[in-house]
């Protein structure tokens, strides 16, 4: 049988880096996304854009998701369809349904398909640190959240926990920190890249936050979900991506280093994010086997030089 893998939220950044991920494998992917916009696919994909099978469907509508997975013939899935920071916050009840709801009727979907489906790859997230949570911060997760949307992850990987307990549905769920890279447009921490995309036109930028953070470089992000949704393994398993730690110093002194026409135009807000400054990040590559490392300096020159063609 053919390896088909669904993606849902296909149409973000990671889904985007997802798929080029496990097109370079060789599986066939079907993008489950309720959007329409086709800019992050196409600039990932490219000509490969005509490879994924698009469909357009609400991860809060379980009969429309069960669907996808039949007449697909799915065989694994990678769950990235989510509402960000932002719109937590504007409507948290949107948010719990999407986020938390979408992500249960993801479980039970693969739980009733155990026999084709051998498990789950999901993104959780930093976010499910608070500020009061130790640096270098557990993998064994965070203790009082600061945002809806770190809640909701945070609900995920325990209902993960259960639906491994209860219906036997392995999982992995992926904790990144600062995705930056091509594609990544929106959300709470895309400061980063969109100065990067302000360097490539020569417009000075300013970040909204600063302080020393984790930078994972998109690529490298969506080929550990690639391969996560391939391990066959038992347990509900929760683990930190393993990133470059970097003050915002360090990352406009990269992107001014990439793109020296914009030297002193890339400023930051002295503020910090409500996370820990540092994460532990061993379980993953013990789990699915090493992973690429790109460093920030490489990550960012090509982040610019993508936008810039």
């Amino acid at each position: 049988m053919a390896e088909r893998a669904l993606v849902t939220g296909v149409r973000g950044c990671l889904g985007a880096w997802t798929a080029r991920a496990l097109l370079d494998e060789g599986v066939e992917v079907v993008g489950f996304d309720l959007g329409d916009t086709r800019h992050r696919l196409e600039l990932v994909l490219g000509e490969d854009i005509a490879r994924v099978t698009l469909v357009q469907g609400d991860i809060t509508d379980r009969a429309a998701l069960d669907r996808a997975l039949d007449e697909h013939a799915i065989t694994r899935v990678v769950h990235l369809a989510a509402l960000q920071v932002p719109l937590c916050r504007d409507d948290p009840v949107l948010g719990a349904q999407v986020n938390v709801v979408g992500t249960m009727n993801v479980l039970e979907s693969v739980r009733a398909r155990l026999d084709r489906i051998p498990g789950v790859a999901f993104a959780s997230s930093t976010a499910v640190y608070g500020p009061s949570d130790p640096s270098p911060a557990p993998e064994t997760g965070g203790t009082a959240q600061a945002t809806h949307y770190g809640v909701f992850k945070h609900a995920n990987e325990g209902n993960a926990r259960i639906a491994w307990a209860e219906g036997g549905v392995p999982s992995i769920g992926i904790r990144p920190y600062i995705v930056y890279g091509p594609g990544r447009d929106q959300g709470l921490t895309s400061g980063p890249t969109l100065a990067m995309a302000a360097a490539a036109r020569g417009e000075g930028f300013t970040i909204g936050y600063g302080g020393v953070a984790q930078y994972d470089y998109a690529p490298d992000v969506g080929i550990a979900f690639a391969r996560a949704s391939a391990v066959v393994h038992e347990g509900a398993i929760v683990a930190n991506f393993p990133g470059a730690v970097a003050s915002m110093q360090e990352v406009v002194g990269a992107i001014e280093a990439a793109a020296p026409s914009v030297a002193g135009k890339i400023g930051w807000d002295d503020v910090a994010l409500p996370f820990p400054a540092q994460l532990e990040a061993t379980e993953l590559e013990a789990t699915i086997g090493a992973l690429p490392k790109t460093s920030l300096a490489a990550g960012v020159a090509a982040t610019i030089g993508c936008f810039s063609r």
